[in-house]
């Protein structure tokens, strides 16, 4: 028996609910469909059952069954004792040779949604043409059902379909009214977020507790999710039913970025949180720091991937070096002994555009020396080619120091070869 609570300590009944059989909400004029009401009934010292009650529209409706027969178009409602009045549900009868029939109940994502073009009293159609927001999505021989097997938000949007009869003779193709479908949202895409120390209860001493947040639909709340959890585009823990996620206390010290992917047992419904930045020691966001603002780390779109947050690596060995602004040498200068060197205020970044500069500039000396070198043994084939007994003269001839550069594998600087 399913109650709530209220304030005052009484029991409240949920509302009932009304189903349709068969399970469309429209249909031929003449025929008749079958409304039930199912209600939650509590256990009252009563000996006259506890009678149901039917609106059409704001009309109460003399039957107090738990189902009726109905034929007449319009909105439906039931009500127990006690209990609120049930969800509607809307009834349409239709005069035309084709009727597009969709399901009363709502289609929530993931499930499957069917849709089926019937033709007057159940007569045969051909050329069968099923259509959404006025795209042809399916084609059949004669009559079928179109299944969209998992519903997704993208399937919302008005269906309609066509097809040919034969009274007695084949007909022109003729239409159906279109209808209105919505999917549901299963749940909320989740977001993921920091928990407090007062939360992350049982968590390892100095570590950061991440909670995948999401919210289901009040009508399948009872769904479970598993939850899994990713650094950067690797996973950290793969699905499972907690939500909470305990990053050890090593990863905590650098700045890194983590997400979460919510969904169901059958990975029918995927959902995937925006980027968290976790913060690291002594920054602003910091959770240790009693200056930290809330929230404890900042989440960026979930379809902007993040920069590497990792702390630059510290050079210990190599002394202090200063970059001289050159336009005949590259590489860095190490300054004369005593003497100022030339060069932008300690306080002031470099613009974009030297740092690009700066860094480019000895990939393009050493690719100009090969090019050198390169056009320097293009040369000697030719001549070998042209004048080998010049070449042989040449060889025998001692080189000039200025002719080769050895490439010293360790920087882009060219030293010359002394003979």
């Amino acid at each position: 028996m399913n109650v709530i609570s209220s304030p005052a300590g009484m029991a409240t009944l949920e509302k009932p609910i009304l189903s349709l059989h068969p399970p469309w909400t429209t249909i031929f004029k003449g025929e008749r469909v079958t409304l039930k009401c199912d209600g939650y009934h509590p256990l009252l010292l009563e000996l006259q059952p506890i009678s149901t009650l039917w609106y059409l529209g704001h009309l109460l409706l003399p039957s107090h069954k738990k189902s009726i027969e109905v034929q007449t178009p319009g909105v439906y409602r039931c009500q127990t004792r006690g209990a609120p009045v049930s969800d509607p549900i809307h009834l349409s009868v239709s005069n035309d040779w084709l009727i597009l029939q969709v399901p009363y109940a709502p289609v929530f994502e993931g499930e499957p949604l069917v849709l089926r073009c019937r033709g007057w009293y159940d007569k045969v159609v051909y050329k069968l043409h099923y259509y959404h927001d006025g795209q042809a999505v399916r084609y059949f021989h004669s009559s079928a059902n179109y299944t969209v097997l998992q519903a997704r938000a993208r399937d919302s949007g008005r269906y309609q379909c066509s097809g040919t009869m034969r009274i007695p003779v084949e007909s022109a193709p003729m239409f159906s009214a279109k209808v209105a479908v919505t999917v549901q949202e299963l749940f909320r895409a989740p977001v993921l977020r920091v928990m407090g120390p007062r939360e992350a209860r049982g968590a390892a001493l100095g570590g950061v507790v991440l909670r995948c947040d999401t919210r289901l639909h009040p009508q399948k709340r009872d769904t479970p999710l598993q939850f899994a959890f990713y650094k950067y585009s690797r996973a950290v823990r793969r699905f499972d039913w907690g939500a909470e996620y305990t990053v050890p206390e090593p990863e905590v010290e650098e700045l890194e970025s983590y997400w979460c992917e919510a969904a169901t047992a059958t990975r029918s419904v995927r959902k995937r949180s925006p980027w968290l930045q976790l913060p690291g020691p002594g920054s602003p966001l910091d959770p240790a720091s009693t200056t930290a603002p809330a929230p404890w780390a900042a989440a960026l779109a979930p379809g902007n991937r993040p920069l590497s947050f990792r702390k630059p690596p510290v050079s210990r060995s190599v002394p202090s070096v200063t970059s001289v602004r050159n336009t005949t040498s590259t590489g860095l200068q190490f300054p004369a002994s005593g003497a100022p060197t030339a060069g932008p205020p300690a306080c002031a970044p470099p613009t974009p555009l030297e740092q690009s500069a700066g860094a480019l500039k000895p990939d393009v000396d050493l690719l100009l020396r090969e090019m050198q070198l390169l056009k320097g043994l293009l040369s000697r084939v030719v001549l070998e080619l042209k004048e080998p007994q010049a070449l042989r003269e040449l060889r025998g001839t001692p080189e000039t120091p200025t002719s080769h550069f050895a490439v010293s594998p360790g920087t882009p600087e060219t030293t010359p070869v002394e003979s």
